[in-house]
């Protein structure tokens, strides 16, 4: 039995969605991450379901059979915190968030307080890995 996919792109516009987050700190530290993540990907912005906006994206098929599309990197402007989309190098993770800066992290997220607690410069640059790992993994099934 197919599952349908719950985290999908959507065709609502970013910069309206931008526009509507509160408090009005998170908006534009939002609208930053948006030109950050667009100058280290070279992609436009897209919205997913959960309020996320990812860059770029990709189709992966697990070897149970279970595929999809996802995004390759991007981050969720939620109300506590900052959820950022990036697969870190596991040799290199903790070096890397203690670079970023004042951070907490999950498997693929990384959650900051506010945009002023990290580093702009190594945050485009763990972006960029990010893409190449993706690339990596997926040659195939890149779609940007």
């Amino acid at each position: 039995m197919a599952t349908t996919q719950k985290t999908v792109p959507l065709a609502e516009d970013v910069r309206a969605y931008i526009e509507s987050i509160e408090p009005v700190r998170r908006r534009d530290e939002a609208a930053r991450l948006v030109e950050i993540y667009r100058d280290a990907t070279g992609l436009e912005p897209t919205l997913w379901t959960g309020n996320m906006i990812g860059f770029g994206q990709y189709h992966y098929k697990y070897k149970t059979g279970h595929e999809g599309d996802a995004m390759m990197t991007g981050f969720a402007p939620r109300k506590a915190k900052i959820s950022l989309y990036l697969y870190l190098d596991e040799a290199t993770r903790e070096a890397d968030l203690a670079r970023l800066g004042k951070t907490t992290a999950g498997v693929a997220c990384v959650y900051v307080n506010k945009l002023a607690d990290i580093d702009e410069g190594v945050l485009r640059e763990l972006i960029r890995k990010t893409m190449a790992t993706v690339k990596t993994w997926y040659p195939e099934g890149i779609k940007d």
